[in-house]
């Protein structure tokens, strides 16, 4: 397995474990040179997206991946966990329907649980 598609795996463990409402794998490598994977979820309250971004940074540490940069800790609204071949968003429910991710980067293709176990 490419160590992309095995961090994507990871996160998307990561958040599962934490309860992350619609968490969403897009592949975009054909479509970008920014990533290979965009991961998208969301918490229910500040403190859920907290774990959730400590969650993903736990599981990824313990595998050797550490991220080149976090951005938006603070505000817990919108954090995003960069991991170079992987981008982690952790969204707030609120602004997660205002940014909509999903709906610009739609031309990328959307992976499935289980096809990231493949």
């Amino acid at each position: 397995m490419n160590s992309s598609k095995e961090m994507a795996k990871l996160a998307y463990m990561a958040l599962e474990e934490k309860k992350g409402e619609d968490i969403q794998v897009i592949e975009i490598k054909e479509i970008s040179i920014i990533a290979d994977y965009f991961i998208i979820a969301n918490g229910t309250n500040a403190t859920q997206v907290d774990a959730l971004v400590d969650s993903v940074q736990e599981t990824l540490s313990k595998h050797g991946y550490e991220p080149k940069r976090i951005e938006g800790v603070r505000s817990a609204s919108w954090i995003l966990m960069d991991y170079g071949d992987v981008i982690v968003h952790v969204f707030s429910k609120e602004d997660r329907l205002f940014y909509n991710l999903e709906r610009i980067w739609r031309d990328g293709k959307t992976v499935s649980k289980e096809q990231l176990e493949d």
